[in-house]
């Protein structure tokens, strides 16, 4: 209850009301969910007043598992927990690849109660014996969906197959939709899981204002400049895009413009992007260009802006990006851009959250037209060339004592 007040949680959000009682109560529960809806405090709570209910059944060994598809998300839930249980005596544990292999390990064969994993490390952990997950009493399973989506689904069967079987436990699963695969999954290894549905008219946040611009692809960036530079209050912006190449050249175009934004996408390593989150937490950043993976699992507070500058195709996926801002209480204003090649998809968006969004054309003054084209080029390491050539001379071969090895005259 401490560390409830601490974190300033006063009213429960529909999917906490529905679920907790259920949960509090040892039932399973499968809950449809989106981001930001409170889910985490939902499972977390649940979590740990029934590890505070009941003694360990063994010393050291984890007491409850929580799986996730995200390194972004597993370093959230962590942190929800640390601050959530700050006065509760367990120790949280993050696993998942792109970090120090042997830390994780060395923390897992000291002892915790609860760890937080994506799949991969996790299995492999469990493949080397360095712990056991035969005195779990507790399974959440957060983004089953996206489970499905990132094929981690053969994984997760594994894992849960080294588990305690259901009636030994306590299984929440919390997905954005309940499909038949979801359900067939919690048919399979939960104990008659009651069911928690949010309708849709609570899929996106009351507090969203939320807006689409009918705009030609070659006007989306004088648009972008346009907007941001009539924003007079300090801003916290999420950009999002669908496709790599394009969140590369339109951060790059940003960064020519003379703003503080970053680019986070699946192919850059962890730690540079668990860094890139930071700064952007801690307002070092004030633009964030991001694919989908930043859609999911990212709990950043006071983001003032989310803007699809790529309409996203999966009306899930819309939804997940506006659930960035108007977090907590706080307001939040969405803007879409729909091209001539993405507007297509603007119905499906609409009949999904179950509203029509107010829509315009910009007017010429909403453009901004002094602007520095280019992107920044990167600097490309010298070549040696052969003379008399214009080909570039082949890296020469070094001896192992570090001397070239002498070219052969030919």
């Amino acid at each position: 209850m401490r560390g409830i007040e601490g974190v300033g949680f006063v009213d429960l959000t529909p999917v906490q009301e529905e679920s907790i009682p259920l949960a509090l109560m040892g039932r399973d529960v499968a809950a449809q969910a989106q981001t930001g809806t409170g889910k985490t405090a939902a499972f977390l709570i649940t979590l740990f007043t029934r590890l505070l209910k009941n003694p360990p059944s063994a010393k050291g060994a984890p007491r409850a598992l929580i799986i996730a598809p995200t390194r972004e998300l597993v370093v959230q839930i962590c942190a929800d927990a640390e601050a959530l249980g700050a006065n509760c005596p367990f120790k949280v544990q993050a696993i998942f690849g792109g970090v120090d292999y042997e830390k994780q390990r060395r923390a897992l064969q000291g002892g915790v109660d609860v760890i937080v994993a994506t799949p991969g490390r996790l299995i492999d952990y469990v493949k080397q014996n360095v712990f056991t997950l035969r005195h779990v009493e507790a399974l959440v399973i957060d983004e089953a969906d996206r489970m499905f989506d990132m094929g981690f689904i053969r994984d997760l069967r594994y894992i849960l197959r080294k588990l305690p079987p259901f009636e030994k436990r306590q299984t929440m699963l919390f997905s954005a939709t309940l499909s038949h695969r979801v359900m067939e999954l919690a048919y399979e290894f939960m104990n008659l899981a009651e069911k928690v549905s949010i309708e849709p008219d609570q899929v996106t946040a009351e507090l969203v204002e939320q807006i689409v611009y009918h705009v030609a692809r070659r006007e989306k960036f004088p648009l972008l400049l346009g907007l941001l530079k009539k924003e007079t209050e300090d801003v916290r912006v999420m950009v999002f895009v669908n496709t790599k190449r394009e969140g590369e050249h339109l951060s790059g175009r940003l960064q020519m413009n003379d703003y503080k934004v970053a680019y986070l996408s699946g192919d850059i390593v962890q730690k540079k992007r668990l860094r890139i989150v930071e700064n952007f937490k801690a307002g070092k950043l004030n633009f964030l260009v991001a694919t989908d993976v930043a859609s999911r699992g990212l709990h950043i507070d006071n983001v003032t802006h989310v803007i699809n500058y790529d309409l996203p195709q999966d009306a899930e996926d819309y939804v997940h990006r506006i659930g960035r801002t108007a977090r907590a209480g706080a307001k939040g204003k969405s803007i879409s851009f729909a091209d001539e090649d993405l507007a297509y998809f603007l119905p499906d968006i609409e009949e999904y959250i179950g509203q029509k969004i107010p829509s315009t054309i910009p007017r010429d003054e909403d453009l901004c037209h002094d602007y520095k084209r280019g992107v920044p080029h990167k600097k490309k390491p010298p070549v040696e060339k052969r003379v008399g050539s214009s080909k570039p001379r082949p890296p020469r071969r070094r001896r192992p004592g570090g001397k070239p090895r002498p070219n052969s005259g030919r």
